[in-house]
């Protein structure tokens, strides 16, 4: 999975935080909705109005051109989720990707 957040909603979540003194440790900055990289591909093409092809390539080949960075960093798919800044009662301004995207591009 590849986790996402608008413009809009970083800069939201960082002021949710600095204001709510109950939001302690570590927060996720991220969408309530995390992607694939098939997705994201998929839906930056449409919003661009231009076709996609996603290639895709072996991860031992990821794992050959870009060593432990690829092992623990692209071919997992971490699914990181807002937790506390959902239980804190952060609102996004964009939950979907195509949304997100269509607000900046």
């Amino acid at each position: 999975y590849w986790s996402w957040i608008s413009v809009d909603d970083w800069v939201g979540a960082a002021l949710h935080v600095l204001k709510n003194q109950d939001v302690e440790g570590p927060v996720n900055f991220t969408s309530p909705s995390p992607v694939t990289n098939a997705e994201f591909t998929r839906t930056l093409g449409k919003t661009l109005r231009r076709s996609t092809m996603p290639i895709p390539v072996p991860a031992f080949a990821l794992s050959a051109g870009l060593g432990e960075f690829a092992r623990e960093a692209l071919l997992p798919g971490h699914r990181i989720l807002p937790a506390k800044l959902t239980a804190s009662g952060y609102r996004f301004a964009h939950t979907s990707l195509d949304e997100a995207l269509s607000a900046v591009l």
